[in-house]
């Protein structure tokens, strides 16, 4: 299937219910049909069309009229400094720019604002009787290229279609929902809440950016009802809340994912919302978003249980969607029982992996995260890190997440990370740099202590370092290697 024919189902399921708040008043699906057949029209001589920019309550017309058009919508990273932001640009030729007014002055060349564009439509639209090729590529996503240049992911039609059908019920929403997006359009939660919630029929009402306070006080101003946030969102919220009122009386789901979240953040933020429904989704680019949900159920039965296996699972990515597969791997690519650690490998109709350089995927289309995890015997998947943040440390292998997990639940702990560095005689040691609460000394014997007590000495770290702040993408990843070369140059390693 083709995203194009979403513009039909748009236009025939919800003809008069409003989905987009523009500058002059609502946009019902008839009328985001017409923009998007109209913005159609004026592109069929680019190649892509390509946005720099923050959040637009419009967004979704430039993706819906590159799918009309039968070309690729590639939102960019308008947070990288110029000269990077001009070399992604320039890696589509023959495209379209749109832009928001801020970022235009910065790209070289043509770029029109979008709200300049949406502006310029004629009244002639894209008849949609042409042939449609769903293995077509309908959008590119940049990976964050925190240690390398970024790779563009290509997202299929049918990859996306896939993603819809199998996680989305047509027209689901009631009425009177909305969902508030604050994840930037770049990243792949940006794309997929785009499409999921107009696909269910719910209004999207965009952040331009993120600010706690602002994100609580649209929530009410608009009477939001669905929400998708990053963990460093979540956590500034909890923060929001905890100092002030947390009287959401519309908001019903809150959803979060991107990174491994704090089991202390979601019971935190369980407890101050407790008639909200919390679901957290683990997905990648390269899967064309979630392929894992924790539903509300399983928070709150993990909040409530007395059983330790139970309770686990809120720290758990939760169970794979139906119409993917997992298979958790060992060093010898054979499949492991349920509990033991391995590489994580998935298979299904949404799966992409794939880039401009070719496929990823084996034989027989499976797809290697190279994220670490495993499924306990309910099904629930936990992560336990990317394969290349495994540290070595006298043979062993030492995730740093379950080590970051313990500290993570010590008293005056904001923040954690943990990476290993160059030792002769141990090959890694294990350094955790830990920022705290505000007003909190957490005493770093005692913090030694507690992972000691949870886990095995091995994985004890041999030097805790606090700091003010640790670095994270917009979405909310930590940049570990950022952490890892910082502490590289200045930890004694002969200590």
């Amino acid at each position: 299937m083709h995203l194009a024919m979403l513009v039909e189902m748009i236009e025939s399921g919800f003809s008069d219910r409003a989905l987009l708040e523009g500058s002059e008043g609502s946009l019902t699906g008839a009328d985001v049909a017409s923009l998007s057949r109209r913005g159609a029209a004026t592109v069929e001589q680019y190649d892509a069309i390509v946005y720099a920019g923050e959040n637009h309550p419009l967004l979704p017309i430039a993706l819906l009229s590159a799918a009309v058009a039968g070309i690729p919508f590639v939102p960019v990273n308008y947070r990288l400094e110029d000269q990077k932001l001009n070399e992604l640009i320039a890696r589509q030729r023959r495209a379209l720019v749109l832009s928001d007014h801020a970022t235009s002055t910065r790209i070289d060349g043509a770029a029109t604002t979008l709200d300049g564009w949406l502006a310029g439509l004629s009244n002639d639209e894209l008849d949609l009787d042409m042939p449609l090729d769903d293995d077509a590529v309908a959008v590119v996503l940049y990976t964050s290229g925190t240690t390398s240049e970024p790779k563009s992911a290509l997202l299929r039609h049918r990859h996306l279609m896939a993603y819809l059908l199998g996680t989305v019920e047509f027209g689901s929403a009631l009425p009177d929902e909305a969902v508030l997006i604050a994840v930037p359009p770049y990243h792949v939660a940006g794309v997929a809440n785009m499409l999921s919630n107009l696909f269910a029929g719910r209004r999207l009402v965009y952040l331009t950016s993120f600010d706690a306070a602002m994100w609580l006080e649209t929530v009410r101003r608009e009477s939001v009802t669905n929400a998708m946030v990053v963990p460093t969102m979540l956590a500034r919220i909890v923060d929001a809340i905890g100092g002030g009122s947390s009287d959401l009386p519309s908001l019903r789901t809150l959803s979060y994912g991107g990174a491994k979240v704090s089991e202390r953040v979601v019971t935190q933020a369980l407890r101050l919302l407790p008639s909200v429904n919390f679901v957290n989704a683990y997905g990648l680019t390269e899967t064309a978003s979630t392929i894992a949900v924790l539903g509300p159920e399983d928070h709150r039965a993990a909040l409530e249980a007395g059983s330790e296996v139970i309770k686990r699972r809120l720290s758990s990515a939760g169970q794979v969607v139906p119409n993917v597969e997992i298979e958790i791997r060992n060093a010898d690519d054979q499949e492991v029982r349920d509990g033991e650690v391995g590489m994580i490998y998935l298979r299904g109709d949404q799966i992409s992996g794939e880039y401009s350089t070719g496929t990823v995927l084996d034989a027989d289309g499976w797809f290697c995260t190279r994220d670490r995890g495993s499924v306990d015997e309910g099904g629930y998947l936990f992560i336990e890190g990317r394969a290349d943040d495994t540290i070595i440390r006298g043979g062993e292998n030492i995730a740093p997440a379950e080590i970051e997990e313990v500290l993570l639940a010590e008293p005056g702990v904001a923040e954690a990370c943990v990476v290993g560095i160059p030792d002769d005689e141990w090959g890694q040691r294990i350094v955790a740099v830990v920022v705290p609460m505000p007003g909190a000394e957490p005493d770093p014997t005692a913090l030694q202590s507690a992972v000691r007590s949870r886990l095995r000495g091995a994985r004890t770290p041999d030097t805790i370092v606090f700091r003010q702040s640790l670095p994270h993408t917009e979405t909310g990843k930590l940049l570990r290697r950022v952490v890892l070369e910082e502490m590289k140059a200045t930890v004694n390693t002969d200590a």
